[in-house]
């Protein structure tokens, strides 16, 4: 008797699943039904029905992984056409397709094959692949249909990004429109083959990133992205294919490529020990990632001010728009090419620049692509296709170079067509350099020898004076402030421009009060126009400061090397007599407090802005906590600490409070308390205690007082007594988190977000420091759809007794504070 192998294997499916309660298939009399799932063989996928977001009932199928807490959907089939109930049913008909039917039997959604077998199946494989194939035929090759042909925002291990060139197929992500709405969004991710391939971003149509082109290791803007023990990453080119994919080298490790909805594009790696994603690397994390910033031929650096400039031998092709930090323009060689003639000069430590207007030989010498380039009056570049095994290949230009950057590490050298006369000036100059060292080498040996002596000398007697005394370039040295509490003398470097009294004095109109734009404990702060032109803020140390040398020390020290597009920047100090200034770039938006508590300007800020700030606040904090050269605890987070730039962007500023950390530190205790009150978390108020789990506590209240626009000292309730935090904990433990919102919001704010970041601003102002959320773990929490840990008691919420607006009681333990300005407590020694 002839044995029917459909048959069998449908006989073999009830039987697995009779003994293990799941299957990984689909046939065409076995489907399944909302509430139903099917899982891969070794358990790492699952595939089913959900709705995502918290507000949503939309039915959608979609894959996630399965052993995650927080359902994660990794690819979703009908996102255009959801299903409005749960009567969905998911099955596979003949000649072998999978449809997703509703319940008048109305196909909502199908794929698409223009084979046909004998017996389709639909099986989920371990790699998370939904494929349709024939029952009895295995082979990759012969599936009808796979929906990694078709992905979703997330890219995950063995998935392609890039096209399939034999039937003109692109695989490419595409973000969600929103958190509940898995529709394909504005942003999409690209492998884009045109020219070389390079990684983009865009929105819309436009290009808005670029990770550079493959260099044979990574993408050339992303040094950080090699093969490493967790992931392997490579480019694969040939007649019929060109994708980027990468692999898992420890297969323990949970990680994707996800679009979100906001146009973040982050690495993201899920840490079981936490139960949370964490981001493992961002796509665009700088100002100088943004797509053509500097124009052609200039360059970004993003430790340098400003951001742009032209590149060695050009000229900014418009002065007066780069005056104004109007770089698109971009710049224009100094002298002119003549084609015959012309050379090359050689640019080091870049990231390649666009090259979608490129041509590229992989078996070339560099030596050849050179001869090419220059027979070619249009070519203007050339460099190495592959850096490996000392370089190999050919790439070269044709146009305009566009989106350079500086790169502090594993940059790539680049060798740019230039005029006879430059190439000519650029040799003589080296010549000339070579000479002046020969002549002058042994002389000025023996010179630096005496004035090391000297300067010995010099020093010992300076150690006995008092007299302050500022060097040309970031030294503070003997400077004994009289505000400060300590009589020593301090000696501190810094990298960091020291800017003249008198310049800064003629900036602001001699401190005019009519430049003033703002005060605090440090001082106050005023508008100034330095003489090129740049407007600057300049914070100044007052007589009466109680905050002294220390705090100012403190801020330069934090924030001279830091350089993320959510902290403020700082571009000088200046050091004269009794004047201690701080000089920042000025934005004129000023602080968030002037908007969100005064009912007027709170208008101008909708949902998205403050959705927006709130994520941008996130962002510079995870960089602080967990990115920058020293892990550095802000202390004093606040809404007047936080500044806004002309586009409503959110800066962190004032550092005077920050404390750094190096290796694996994360916190301390102290004796000398400082900060806010209404911002502070328990632990630090009470005991001292402070880690970046305070830091955490001060962003929640923020976030909920962005939400309800209202301030949590100074929150008052008819019915109650409770502070901001109690009463949004306790609208939201009785399912009325909405109530919370500021009235501006309702016309503007999408609920699913609101209500997701009123939850997560709950998780972190909770009283146990444990509790509460990494910084990264927050930006994912917001970011991402998935079901977040029920919130416990906010620290300081419990009822107290309000005589008038401003009391407030935070702990018998602690002193409290009539007004928000930052203090500074001190226990006995």
């Amino acid at each position: 008797m002839e044995k029917n192998p459909f048959l069998f294997l449908l006989c073999s499916l009830i039987f697995l699943q009779n003994i293990y309660g799941q299957v990984d298939t689909i046939t065409t009399t076995q489907f399944i039904k909302d509430g139903e799932t099917i899982v891969s063989s070794d358990g790492t996928f699952e595939l089913g029905f959900f709705s995502p977001g918290n507000t949503s009932t939309n039915r959608y199928v979609g894959i996630w992984y399965k052993q995650i807490s927080i359902i994660t959907p990794v690819w979703v089939a009908n996102r255009i056409s959801p299903l409005t109930n749960k009567s969905g049913i998911l099955k596979v008909i003949q000649p072998g397709l999978v449809v997703l039917v509703n319940d008048t039997n109305a196909t909502v959604w199908s794929t698409n094959s223009s084979r046909t077998v004998q017996n389709p199946v639909a099986q989920l494989l371990n790699t998370g692949n939904f494929v349709v194939r024939d029952a009895n035929d295995q082979n990759p090759e012969n599936f009808l249909w796979q929906s990694f042909d078709y992905p979703s925002d997330t890219l995950i291990a063995s998935m392609k990004l890039g096209t399939d060139l034999s039937i003109g197929l692109e695989r490419y992500l595409s973000s969600w429109k929103s958190s509940d709405d898995p529709a394909p969004g504005e942003y999409t991710y690209h492998c884009d083959p045109t020219g070389y391939p390079q990684d983009l971003m865009r929105k819309g149509p436009n290009v808005i990133y670029r990770a550079g082109p493959w260099n044979g290791l990574r993408w050339s803007g992303a040094p950080n992205m090699v093969n490493n023990s967790i992931t392997s990453f490579g480019l694969i080119m040939n007649s019929k294919e060109i994708y980027y994919k990468y692999e898992l080298v420890n297969k323990s490790v949970v990680s994707a490529l996800v679009v979100k909805s906001n146009g973040n594009t982050m690495r993201m790696i899920w840490i079981a020990k936490t139960q949370g994603w964490v981001n493992y690397h961002s796509a665009d994390a700088d100002d100088c990632e943004t797509y053509k910033l500097c124009g052609a031929y200039g360059t970004c650096n993003i430790l340098s001010d400003p951001l742009c400039r032209c590149l060695d031998k050009f000229e900014p092709k418009h002065p007066d728009d780069w005056n104004r930090a109007d770089w698109t323009s971009g710049c224009v060689r100094k002298r002119a090419l003549n084609c015959t003639g012309d050379g090359f000069l050689t640019y080091t430590g870049v990231k390649l620049p666009d090259t979608r207007f490129s041509w590229f030989n992989e078996t070339m010498t560099l030596d050849e692509c050179r001869e090419v380039c220059l027979r070619n009056c249009s070519c203007m570049g050339y460099t190495n296709l592959d850096i490996r095994n000392g370089g190999s290949g050919c790439l070269l230009w044709i146009g305009e170079l566009v989106d350079i950057r500086q790169l502090s590490q594993s940059g790539q050298d680049i060798y740019i067509r230039m005029s006879a006369s430059d190439i000519a000036s650029a040799g003589s100059n080296s010549k000339g350099k070579k000479t002046v060292i020969l002549a002058i080498a042994l002389p000025l040996l023996f010179a630096l020898i005496l004035l090391g002596l000297g300067v010995g000398l010099i020093r010992c007697k300076r150690k006995r004076r008092a007299d302050p005394v500022v060097t040309t370039r970031g030294r503070l040295g003997g400077y004994n402030n009289k505000k400060d509490n300590s009589n020593q003398s301090h000696h501190e470097d810094f990298e960091l421009p020291l800017l003249d009294l008198f310049a800064l004095t003629n900036a602001t109109d001699n401190f005019s009060s009519a430049n003033k734009i703002g005060e605090g404990g440090f001082g106050q702060v005023y508008r100034g126009v330095l003489e090129g032109g740049q407007e600057v803020a300049v914070k100044r140390l007052s007589e009466t400061s109680k905050q002294g040398l220390h705090e100012f020390k403190n801020e330069v020290n934090c924030i001279a090397k830091l350089q993320h597009r959510n902290l403020v920047k700082l571009l000088g100090c200046c050091i004269e007599g009794e004047e201690s200034m701080l000089v920042y770039e000025y934005l004129p938006n000023k602080s968030l407090d002037l908007y969100i508590f005064d009912e007027e300007r709170s208008a101008l800020l909708d949902w998205p802005k403050r959705f927006n700030i709130i994520n941008g606040i996130a962002r510079g904090l995870m960089y602080l906590h967990q990115d920058s050269r020293l892990r550095i605890i802000h202390r004093d987070l606040k809404a007047s600490n936080v500044l806004l730039d002309i586009e409503m962007n959110p800066k962190i500023s004032d550092f005077g409070m920050a404390r750094s950390f190096g290796g694996d530190e994360t916190g301390a205790n102290t004796r000398r308390v400082v900060g806010t009150y209404g911002y502070m978390s328990p632990e630090y108020a009470v005991d001292g205690i402070f880690s970046t789990k305070s830091d955490v506590f001060s962003f929640g209240v923020l976030v909920l007082e962005i939400l309800c626009g209202k301030k949590n000292r100074r929150f008052v309730h008819p019915d109650h007594h409770l502070n901001l935090l109690g009463h949004a904990y306790m609208l939201h433990k009785e399912g009325r988190p909405l109530e919370l919102v500021d009235p501006n919001l309702v016309d503007s704010c999408y609920i699913s977000e609101v209500v997701r970041s009123i939850h997560v601003g709950l998780l972190c102002v909770q009283q146990n420091p444990e509790d509460r959320p990494s910084m990264s773990n927050v930006i994912m929490m917001l970011s991402n759809e998935g079901i977040l840990p029920p919130a416990k008691h906010p620290g300081f919420f419990t009822e107290r007794k309000v005589e008038g607006v401003d009391q407030f009681s935070w702990s018998t333990q602690t002193p409290s504070s009539i007004n928000e300005v930052t203090i500074t407590l001190l226990d006995a020694r």
